[in-house]
């Protein structure tokens, strides 16, 4: 039975292939030495690579290999994976996993990149960003001293209490995805009319210091079981507030050859005439998620990927797809589409790390995991301190788990100077528990992920400081020290 692929196939169409052809995942520890092996055979779907790319960094795990073909109706993908220790998978309980989630994919509905998508998969043993029903703050906007402070001020202050959230900033540019409940009725905020008020007075807080024309969006919103899957999401908000155009693209290098010592992000768009492809080389710096935040730009500038190898060799990563426009075309064909694309994975692969110089490790910030009982204005209280003592915030992910708030802030200091390991002490007065500083752990790709929540004792509550190694502009420093009480999000 030959079976032909189309990007919007028709879903009993699809339904009825997945029953002839079930997905099969198979894990295998013997096949290399040094990391586990995941293949998967399967009937292919849109976006299908994206969600089992997901799949496996939502869990936390390295990526160090891919090999990809999708080439008419059968989706075949290698991965080889390591936990955050480089080590082989031995847990049988997340093999497990592993092999259900990758399943599952056939059976959960298409992800598409538009704005109202409401599609997720749920992290593996956290509540994380995803709880069934929960009010959903969007905001993009310019980034500037105080914001993520002033914001969760205003929710506090309206009673809100805030169960996850992730803020990035790239490029001057900031974008937040922030869950809320409804503090006195534990749950989200329902009445339309409320809702509509703190919408207003949340945009009063992005609208102060900006300039008329400026772009800047506020969106608050209810979610129901199934939304889009928050860093993803992230993605979507910053190109749709134009990021990647301030981005600038490495130059004097024909596709594959890159002057030595240079460790920027090379990214190269050239035509396969032989078959019809679109080939994108990409060369940069190795961490954590590197090839689910590339695969989320192709997919949601609508490119389908029909065969790749992605490899990552010392501290380097190297990514080759084989691409087509899915609705036909060829909009590469154009000089400024391909521009467009080179910029847009560029920015992709920046957002996480913005503001963040890897090596050499000349600026020191530090990474601060809080552990503590969750409670209503517990992120005002964090960032206000952050903002007092002078400190700015590269990223911010947080979460729930049980009745704990569970975070990590990446945190820098203003004028460019070492952070001072007491600030983990004063925020530790500000929300309880016991403080751990640690300078001999510089932040490092990609054995250690920065997306990744410190695993801390149970039994009590704990707030650990871990070394990152950042950079930030060092005249954008000393303005935000002439900004009073104010401290910037960085994320």
């Amino acid at each position: 039975m030959d079976i032909f692929y189309h990007p919007h196939m028709d879903r009993e169409i699809e339904s009825l292939i997945e029953r002839i052809h079930p997905p099969r995942v198979c894990i295998d520890n013997d096949s290399c030495r040094e990391c586990t092996v995941v293949k998967v055979d399967s009937a292919n779907k849109h976006g299908i690579l994206l969600e089992m790319v997901q799949v496996l960094t939502d869990l936390d795990l390295i990526i160090s290999r891919s090999y990809i073909s999708s080439d008419g109706g059968w989706f075949m993908d290698v991965f080889h994976v390591t936990d955050q220790a480089g080590k082989k998978l031995t847990d049988e309980t997340l093999m497990l996993h592993i092999q259900q989630e990758l399943c599952n994919t056939r059976r959960k509905g298409d992800t598409s990149s538009d704005e109202n998508d409401e599609t997720t998969s749920e992290p593996y043993g956290c509540e994380g960003p995803h709880s069934l029903q929960n009010t959903a703050l969007e905001m993009t906007g310019l980034d500037r001293p105080g914001l993520l402070s002033e914001l969760a001020a205003v929710l506090a202050d309206l009673g809100c209490t805030v169960t996850s959230g992730m803020a990035w900033t790239h490029n001057d540019r900031a974008a937040c995805i922030i869950y809320v409940e409804d503090a006195l009725k534990a749950g989200p905020i329902k009445d339309p009319i409320r809702l509509r008020h703190v919408q207003e007075q949340l945009q009063n807080v992005v609208e102060a210091h900006g300039d008329i024309g400026e772009r800047k969006s506020v969106r608050l919103r209810n979610l129901a079981a199934g939304r889009t899957h928050t860093e993803r999401r992230l993605h979507q908000l910053m190109y749709a507030d134009r990021d990647y155009e301030s981005c600038r693209a490495c130059h004097g290098e024909s596709s594959g050859e890159h002057k030595k010592g240079c460790d920027g992000t090379h990214v190269s768009v050239n035509r396969c005439k032989d078959k019809g492809y679109w080939v994108v080389n990409v060369r940069s710096r190795d961490r954590p998620k590197l090839l689910f935040d590339t695969v989320c730009v192709l997919t949601d500038l609508h490119y389908v990927v029909f065969h790749a190898a992605i490899r990552s060799k010392s501290s380097m990563a190297d990514q080759e797809y084989f691409i087509k426009h899915e609705i036909g075309g060829s909009c590469l064909d154009e000089e400024s589409e391909r521009q467009k694309l080179i910029l847009c994975l560029i920015a992709a692969i920046e957002r996480r790390v913005s503001h963040v110089r890897l090596i050499p490790p000349t600026i020191k910030g530090l990474r601060v995991d809080i552990r503590t009982k969750n409670r209503m204005g517990l992120l005002s209280n964090v960032t206000r301190v952050f903002r007092e003592n002078g400190l700015s915030v590269s990223r911010v992910e947080i979460g729930t788990q049980g009745d704990k708030a569970v975070g990590s802030f990446f945190v820098t200091d203003c004028s460019g100077q070492e952070v001072n390991p007491n600030i983990a002490e004063l925020v530790r007065q500000e929300c309880g528990g016991t403080v751990v500083t640690d300078h001999k752990s510089p932040y490092r790709v990609p054995k250690s992920s920065s997306s990744s929540l410190s695993v801390m004792d149970e039994t009590t509550n704990n707030l650990v400081a871990n070394p990152i190694v950042s950079i930030g502009n060092m005249l954008w420093s000393q303005i935000e020290r002439l900004s009073g009480s104010f401290g910037s999000i960085r994320s």
